[in-house]
């Protein structure tokens, strides 16, 4: 099975920018877009084989802390790549697939508005403001 996703939803460890982007600091001074537009990013070891919308079509773009959603705005997908999941001895359980890939942030929600959309739009039980 495929999964398509319109979101990239990441934790720190599949490859969110926590360094750059803390809500903390972004209702005290908010992030701009020109901070982070040239970066290239990577993510890595999304569970399933997933198919990002590919740019130039954006994708949400969502910070996963402790499996509640923060969206923080638009990103590009700049690559993909699917795997097998190897175990520790190198074995493969069938249908057992990881995504990678690198993407740009392409618009930075404002704090305000960033609460809005997550509350409207993130599911009731991931919700960051829940």
């Amino acid at each position: 099975m495929i999964e398509v996703n319109d979101t990239l939803q990441l934790t720190i460890e599949q490859g969110f920018p926590a360094d750059l982007l803390s809500r903390e600091r972004h209702c005290k001074k908010p992030v701009l877009l020109s901070e982070v537009a040239d970066k290239l990013f990577e993510f890595r070891s999304k569970p399933n084989a997933r198919i990002f919308q590919l740019d130039p079509v954006r994708v949400y773009f969502v910070h996963n802390i402790d499996d509640k959603w923060l969206f923080w705005g638009h990103a590009m997908i700049q690559s993909l790549t699917i795997t097998k999941k190897l175990g520790p001895a190198a074995q493969w359980n069938e249908g057992d697939w990881v995504t990678s890939g690198t993407y740009k942030i392409t618009e930075i929600y404002d704090p305000a508005y960033q609460k809005a959309f997550t509350l409207s739009e993130a599911p009731p039980d991931r919700n960051y403001f829940r």
